[in-house]
């Protein structure tokens, strides 16, 4: 596997890929001061003409940037899924989208592309994350809840059953959200309210 970004969260997405038995073959960042991650070498700006066969998956946090890259790839996308998750057969993931350790998902969920399910977050039944959404650490995402493209919802928030979470819509830390949030929106706190 090819990894794109050299951060923090990259460690994470790369140490669940050698956890589950895969190899690293590149890792890229545009930021070409970065030399070495987990004491790999990191070969700087993304070459596609190098590892044109390898699949690839975007380890940035950001959302919009995730976005941008995934819009410049030209290798096809993988996945990372940590032995210690633990996933309904009945799940459906996309490409490009990565699930840390510890996290749950449960029956008859769809992850979109590029999603990022984040160190112990649950997700019940029935869910659906759009692409480039990022369910954080702790998050709670209860049963037919739907996360927008692009969305964040935040470490240890929890959303209660049916609740919509809209497009690039931002879910506070620790919130409980109760109601929908429009696309573009910031809710915080419990119950949740719209920062304006």
């Amino acid at each position: 596997m090819i990894f794109y970004g050299a951060g923090g969260h990259a460690k994470v997405v790369i140490e669940a890929w050698i956890a589950s038995g895969g190899k690293v073959s590149a890792i890229y960042d545009d930021n070409e001061k970065i030399r070495s991650l987990l004491g790999k070498s990191v070969n700087g700006k993304y070459s596609p003409d190098k590892f044109a066969d390898v699949k690839l998956v975007i380890t940035v946090g950001d959302n919009n940037i995730r976005k941008e890259i995934a819009a410049k790839v030209t290798n096809s996308f993988g996945k990372v899924i940590h032995p210690g998750a633990i996933l309904s057969p009945s799940l459906m993931i996309g490409d490009g989208s990565v699930v840390m350790a510890g996290s749950i998902i449960q029956a008859e969920t769809f992850i979109g592309k590029h999603v990022i399910i984040n160190t112990g977050a649950c997700v019940d039944h029935d869910c659906y994350i759009a692409d480039y959404a990022h369910i954080a650490p702790g998050a709670v995402l209860c049963g037919d809840v739907r996360v927008g493209e692009g969305a964040l919802v935040g470490a240890g928030s929890t959303i209660l059953p049916g609740v919509s979470i809209g497009r690039w819509a931002i879910v506070g830390a620790g919130s409980v959200v109760t109601s929908n949030v429009p696309d573009s929106a910031v809710a915080v706190g419990v119950p949740s309210k719209l920062r304006s």
